[in-house]
């Protein structure tokens, strides 16, 4: 039976010792999925003395079920599809499309709220570590290799808390390496494997971001 996180800061921390083979390395970037997935990247960051950033991502939701993924939608243009759910669900393109709109304007907020004036991280040839809280339909974090992969990282490593088994394994084929913690072979939600699972805020987001670039300055 599997035992779940206190929280994500425990989770990012039992992460961050399967990744131990990455630290100390000038190459190693982490990016964190805002905005739950910061701090457990940040925990992966600490640990590693690596920098840390975000990779700005956002759920497309079917409307009337926003925790149901129809896809995602990552910076540059990507866009990420669950063919599964809108045929299961006969989602029109035009729906699609709304909603993507909405969630463009979000994640312009959000790179300006995260990001301010700094330009967005050099991930060729660098060693990427993307790190969610855990990973559902799969949706975000396709959306996320996507965009990370046009920019040519020398190796990309997906790293969560809690996926399902299935997921993970389909995953691996797209990545060059992934770490997982949990891996049930029923997922249900998120949330459920976390005994905290508080929403992270924008605030909390950004002061978890300055803190690692201040450790690593000092360092």
């Amino acid at each position: 039976m599997w035992q779940r996180f206190r929280n994500r800061t425990e989770a990012g921390k039992l992460l961050a010792a399967r990744l131990a083979e990455y630290a100390n390395r000038p190459d190693v970037l982490v990016l964190g999925l805002p905005r739950g997935g910061v701090p457990v990247a940040f925990e992966v960051a600490k640990a590693l003395n690596a920098p840390l950033d975000v990779c700005l991502v956002r759920k497309l939701g079917v409307p009337g079920h926003k925790e149901l993924a129809m896809g995602a939608l990552a910076m540059g243009g990507i866009r990420v599809i669950n063919e599964n759910v809108v045929d299961w669900l006969r989602i029109p393109q035009e729906t699609i499309d709304q909603v993507a709109a909405i969630e463009m304007q979000e994640l312009n907020r959000r790179n300006l709220a995260y990001r301010g004036n700094r330009p967005l991280p050099k991930v060729k040839n660098h060693t990427i570590i993307l790190v969610d809280d855990g990973i559902a339909t799969g949706a975000t974090i396709r959306a996320a290799i996507a965009t990370l992969k046009k920019q040519q990282p020398r190796e990309l490593v997906v790293a969560v808390p809690v996926a399902a088994a299935s997921t993970c394994e389909e995953l691996q084929t797209e990545v060059d390496k992934l770490v997982c913690v949990i891996m049930p072979e029923d997922l249900y939600a998120i949330g459920i494997w976390y005994e905290d699972f508080e929403q992270t805020t924008d605030a909390e987001v950004c002061e978890l971001l300055t803190r690692q670039k201040l450790l690593i300055a000092n360092d």
